[in-house]
């Protein structure tokens, strides 16, 4: 459910005041846990850091992501991949023929 158009974004104050009156290229990027605070026009071109619960992830801001949270683009979970016995399978399948084709490239030469 998005927030109420009578309330307006939600927007961070202190991170507004990190940014105020500043240029991108003068200043580090900014470290900050407000995932929840909405990307406002005046912070393009900035890099924040945005902690995940973990690490901070580094997220330069573009025109495109105005409006989303700054959240969106710093992942709490990592996802290593599907699996399973089939997995196992075409995997091993593809090592068998990456080794064949070295084979045959060593023979060749």
């Amino acid at each position: 459910m998005t927030r109420s158009i009578k309330k307006g974004p939600y927007v961070y104050e202190r991170l507004l005041k990190k940014i105020e009156g500043k240029k991108p290229e003068d200043i580090k990027p900014i470290k900050t846990w407000a995932r929840a605070s909405q990307i406002h026009p005046d912070m393009v071109g900035f890099t924040f850091l945005v902690h995940n619960g973990k690490d901070f992830i580094s997220v330069f801001v573009t025109e495109d992501m105005v409006g989303h949270r700054l959240g969106e683009f710093s992942h709490t979970k990592t996802f290593y991949r599907h699996g399973g016995k089939i997995q196992k399978e075409l995997d091993q399948k593809k090592k068998e023929t990456e080794i064949a084709a070295a084979k045959a490239a060593k023979a060749n030469a």
